[in-house]
Formats: structure tokens, sequence, C-alpha cells
């Protein structure tokens, strides 16, 4: 273990109130265990500045990271606490995924303003979410439904909800969790009806490459299980070329070195859900979300993709 009595580290991290969490528990974590002095570094990013327009109309990859990895990159920040579900599959040179945190509950949740589960909302209700990963699964269920964007932060969306602009939303879990605002939930939903977001639930911690003091301080926080898991949910993404505002979703599970993942590509208006497993040893993790992602494509994911990015 380093000399940590002089280290200082600066933690880089997006403003909203769920960032902060994940900032502050990193910083609360590190200064427990090492007994460093950290702060953090709050940094406005791309995604952050555009909220009036749907995340999949903006384009481009690491909306919500890349003005963190610049300060990454020039020194300004040691190390940078993402949402796994934000983390584009590509580092810029010099930049490495260092540590995937033990994941919290990666399902959906659905709030409604009346307590009302999924299969009790009225014909016609309408339901507020950022994600094309929601809004396609939804209407292959509901078709009924009438899906409507929904940007900005926890707190702002769920204003949005009480003031009546929508029925109810969905948000992811770990988000409400984390924040102390579970009670808030009117129904987790089963991945088996809505499968989550690639690495959702989980953070990243991305570092320098070069720097080993920094690599080997926050070491602790890998969580074998779930890094192997997102990894396959990961690599899937990857083969499929896949930014994180797609239909593709992705998640795996891993008891006793065994990985069990299921992927899913899908249309956005709902109306073609493709979706396969796989199964293996963990330590294969990345290799068998690629063969999962190739047995996605042979099944027709490629035609539903191409669709959508001509169309952008």
């Amino acid at each position: 273990m380093p000399n940590n009595s002089n280290k200082k580290i600066t933690i880089g991290t997006r403003g909203s109130m769920l960032a902060l969490w994940q900032a502050n528990w990193v910083k609360s974590e590190l200064e427990r265990v090492h007994g460093l002095e950290v702060e953090l570094n709050i940094i406005k990013t791309t995604g952050d500045k555009i909220t009036d327009v749907p995340l999949s109309q903006v384009g481009g990859k690491g909306l919500f990271v890349k003005e963190i990895e610049e300060a990454l990159l020039d020194g300004r920040v040691d190390l940078a606490v993402h949402s796994m579900k934000d983390v584009p599959t590509e580092f810029p040179e010099g930049l490495a995924l260092r540590c995937i945190t033990k994941r919290e509950d990666p399902r959906d949740a659905l709030i409604s303003r009346e307590g009302k589960k999924l299969s009790e909302l009225t014909e016609g209700a309408k339901i507020g979410t950022s994600s094309l990963r929601r809004r396609s699964q939804l209407l292959a269920k509901r078709p009924d439904l009438e899906i409507r964007d929904l940007r900005g932060n926890l707190d702002t969306r769920i204003r949005k909800l009480e003031e009546g602009v929508y029925d109810a939303i969905i948000l992811a879990g770990a988000g409400l969790n984390r924040l102390g605002w579970s009670e808030k939930i009117t129904e987790l939903i089963d991945p088996d009806l809505m499968l989550p977001a690639i690495g959702q639930g989980a953070l990243g911690i991305e570092t320098r490459i070069d720097d080993g003091t920094t690599n080997e301080l926050v070491a602790f926080f890998d969580d074998p299980n779930t890094s192997d898991a997102v990894k396959g949910e990961r690599a899937l993404l990857k083969e499929l070329e896949g930014g994180c505002q797609v239909p593709i979703a992705a998640y795996g599970t891993v008891k006793d070195m065994h990985l069990k993942l299921k992927g899913l590509v899908a249309s956005v208006d709902g109306s073609r859900i493709i979706e396969a497993s796989i199964e293996g040893s963990s330590r294969e993790s990345a290799t068998l979300g690629v063969e999962l992602a190739k047995k996605l494509i042979t099944m027709g994911a490629k035609e539903i993709l191409d669709e959508l990015y001509s169309a952008d």
C-alpha cells in the first residue's frame, strides 16, 4: 500500500443530487479506508447542459462523461465516479475503468400518481421516460400507453409527475434507493418484463492508467461478481456498436463464478423485440457478451439497429 500521508485525492463528478451522493459515498469510503484528504470537483457535462431535447436526438456517446474525462486527462481530478449505464464502451487514450462497485437494485422503478402498478394503469396513461430502451419495452407490453419524453434530475422528474404532467414515470430504482426515496416507488419492474440498461445500478471509477497510486487506493471498490456481469453486458453493447441511448438492454447475474446473461434489441415502437440469453463461466464474461450479441444479430437485431441509425 502506498504512503498516503500527503496524498490528496480529487474526484470529478457531475453536479446532480444523485451524482453528488455517489461521489460523496466514494469520498467517505476513501477517507474511512485510507484516512485520505478527498475533495470533489463538480463538472458540468454536455448531457447536463442540454435539457430540452431527448438524449436520443442529441447524438454522440459519452454525453455525461466527456468533460469529466478531459479533467482526468489534464490532471484536474484523480478519478471520476460515473453511473455505469452512462459510460461508453471505449475510453480516451490514457484512461480506463479501474473499478465497478457492487450493484444496487438494477430494476426499473415505476412511480405513479395514483399508486397504480404498470398493469393497472388506465388506457392512454401518460408515461414519462427519457429512455428508448424503456419506451420500446413499455410499448411492447402496453401499446395503448402514451410515452412522453422526460428529462432532468431525479427531483425535477418527480416534481413533474406530482404536478400532473404525467400519470407515471419510470426511473432507475438504484438512484431512488441511494437518495432514500424508496418509499416513492410504486413498483419495481421485474427484469423479465423490462430488461435493465447495461450497467444499471453499478458505479464505475475511471482513472488514468499510469496513476499507480490512485489505482491502488481505489482497488477495494471493485466487486468481482458485479464487475464480471457488467463486463459481459458492456461487451454485448460494444459488439452491437450501440450507444447508451438506443433500445439495447442486457442484464447479467453471477453466482459461484457462473454468469447468466440476457440481452435484448428492440424497435423504438416496441413492434419488434429480439431477445436471447447465454450462460457460462464468469471469467469469460466478455467473450459471452460478444457471443450473445452475435446471436442477437443473427436473429435480426442488425436490421433494427441499421434502421434506427439511418433515421438519425
